[in-house]
């Protein structure tokens, strides 16, 4: 076990350094380079006309890399401001982009797709995420190891995450296949409202709990050392700029969003579950990968699970909440069983995993399995 010397995250989905210690590996280029597509979306839209599967591709890919640099921006960002006052921007900027690209998707009018692609975020990070991370980490390793008490925290949050998700679903079948009540939708969105509001309070308390009652149980080694590379003002400067950036590039991709599908032969559902979920968890899964072949368990535990639970307490409620702002009202009631089934099997799956504290690279590959799987489903549905 490493459980005296693996550092473990203080809150879910916190990289811990994890985006400007990958991206330093590979220079000024590497860092600067992708941001190149967010030039060729709007070139291509206005100056090259092209077709919209190649400006759903740009945008996508567009977003994926300002994603990333909100990361490292919000992380340099926290080491100016300490633990507390870190989390809670880590909490309220690290799935900025993908809550953007809902927005956007969600203001076409596809709530469908926004539904699929919580579904497919929390599938991506928790099976394919998690998976690809075990096979890297534990290909040339017996097993690895990480500490049980903060994976037992995250999988037992993950499972009230999923309870919280299906419970609408369930009302609004309740309603109308046994009660018959005339007016289920308007008591679907009452309820989705006041499950979010509630959702907002527990991740609340959650950061409550790791940041300030217990934070000794959950600090690392490396927070007192950890040093910013950025000014304040240069990490405000990039926020602001990927943040509009995001909001740009989202606009492209929702826009173009029903016509790729048509071109590419798939479903825009399909596109929501795959495709746009994997822009904002990318990174998360890059990093995971990363740290697994350092043999750091216990921070690839907390990118990938955290980062699930973060989309379900967190960005899942806003998206509810903003949808009633922008005239667009959105519930939490998934339609498609698909969707309840991939929640509900990715949180059993997850707890199955962390239970025994140790992985195998088998069980990776079983993971990886599960999720094509899943994408299956959606491909043929």
């Amino acid at each position: 076990m490493r459980d005296s010397q693996e550092p473990v995250a203080s809150l879910p989905n916190s990289n811990v350094s994890s985006a400007t210690t990958i991206l330093g590996q590979y220079g000024t280029f590497a860092r600067v380079a992708p941001l190149l597509f967010v030039l060729l979306t709007p070139m291509g839209e206005y100056v090259f006309h092209l077709s919209p599967i190649w400006i759903f591709g740009s945008g996508v890919f567009a977003i994926a890399v300002l994603a990333e640099w909100i990361r490292v921006a919000t992380d340099q960002l926290s080491s100016h401001t300490g633990p507390a006052v870190g989390g809670l921007l880590t909490v309220s900027l690290g799935s900025l982009a993908e809550l953007i690209l809902a927005l956007f998707v969600l203001a076409r009018g596809h709530v469908e797709v926004v539904h699929a692609q919580i579904t497919g975020s929390i599938a991506a990070t928790c099976l394919l995420g998690l998976g690809l991370a075990i096979v890297a980490g534990g290909f040339n390793r017996e097993r690895q190891s990480f500490t049980q008490a903060r994976a037992g925290l995250l999988s037992s949050m993950l499972v009230l995450s999923v309870i919280a998700l299906i419970l609408p679903a369930v009302f609004d079948y309740t309603g109308r296949s046994i009660r018959h009540v005339n007016n289920v939708s308007a008591s679907d969105e009452l309820l989705s409202l006041a499950v979010s509001v509630v959702l907002l309070i527990l991740y609340s308390g959650n950061l409550v709990f790791t940041l300030i009652t217990h934070r000794n149980v959950f600090a690392t080694n490396e927070e007192a050392s950890a040093k910013p590379e950025w000014s304040a003002t240069t990490c405000l400067i990039v926020l602001l700029a990927c943040t509009g950036g995001a909001a740009l590039q989202s606009e492209f991709v929702s826009g173009a969003l029903t016509e790729a599908a048509k071109s590419t032969g798939v479903t825009p559902l399909f596109l929501g579950v795959v495709v746009l979920a994997l822009v904002g968890t990318s990174s998360d899964i890059f990093a995971a990968v990363w740290f697994a072949r350092r043999d750091r368990m216990g921070l690839v535990m907390t990118l990938c699970i955290g980062s699930a639970i973060q989309i379900a307490l967190v960005v899942a409620p806003l998206l509810v909440i903003f949808s009633w702002v922008i005239g667009k009202p959105m519930t939490l009631v998934f339609q498609n069983p698909v969707d309840l089934f991939s929640i509900a099997g990715t949180a059993f799956i997850v707890n199955a995993i962390t239970r025994d504290a140790e992985t195998t690279w088998f069980e990776g590959v079983l993971l990886i399995g599960v999720y094509v799987v899943l994408a299956l489903a959606y491909y043929f549905s």
